[in-house]
């Protein structure tokens, strides 16, 4: 059976738990066929079937990245896309690959950065943690990157200070903890006290480092 014919529009869903438990199955049996057929109907005309394939996709991602990291280039292509559903589903996608293909990302910073500046509150969640991740992977990414993340975190809205602060942390480490800090308490007068409790658990992480 097609992997589409066992979407969640497909079937008649309103909810994605199809798609999760397909992404599940297709983690364990780890078929590169059915996974290329999920990539190949991202540009299916039914934008439906779009979103449900960029949904178990990255729902992969999350089990098992290396079965999607191939496919950098696919997700990167998508940050441009008309499609907003596409565009957040794919920077979650390339945030589990992150890890996997930080060299790519860091090529192609510029296109991602573009598109956190304009994307939606998913697409640059997982905007920052995707660059987190790939700063963390060489002294060269970090020494690009961090200050952008910084001023990131001195710019956001204030009630996004806490999850960001938590994903910055991956690029966190003894020479800039400092710094890090600085920004974090600079931004302590906008928040609310279940925040300030947020962010000082951040803090402690952050000077262990």
């Amino acid at each position: 059976m097609s992997m589409i014919n066992r979407t969640a529009s497909s079937l008649g869903h309103r909810d994605s738990v199809p798609n999760q438990e397909l992404a599940k199955e297709l983690a364990k049996t780890k078929n590169a066929g059915e996974i290329r057929e999920l990539i190949e109907n991202l540009k299916n005309k039914d934008q439906k079937i779009q979103g449900d394939c960029i949904k178990v996709l990255y729902e992969i991602g999350y089990i098992a990245p290396e079965l999607i990291a191939e496919y950098a280039e696919e997700f990167l292509k998508l940050l441009k896309s008309r499609n907003n559903r596409l565009v957040w589903g794919s920077m979650i996608a390339i945030s589990t690959i992150a890890k996997i293909k930080a060299p790519k990302l860091f090529e192609r910073r510029k296109e991602i950065k573009q598109t956190i500046e304009k994307g939606s509150v998913i697409t640059v969640d997982s905007g920052i943690k995707a660059l987190s991740i790939v700063a963390s992977k060489s002294r060269e990414y970090l020494d690009e990157l961090f200050p952008y993340l910084l001023e990131h975190l001195a710019a956001c809205r204030p009630k996004d200070v806490p999850q960001h602060g938590e994903k910055i942390l991956a690029a966190v480490n003894a020479e800039n903890k400092t710094a890090f800090i600085d920004a974090i308490n600079s931004r302590m007068t906008d928040m609310k006290s279940s925040q300030i409790k947020r962010l000082k658990k951040v803090i402690g992480e952050a000077e262990k480092r």
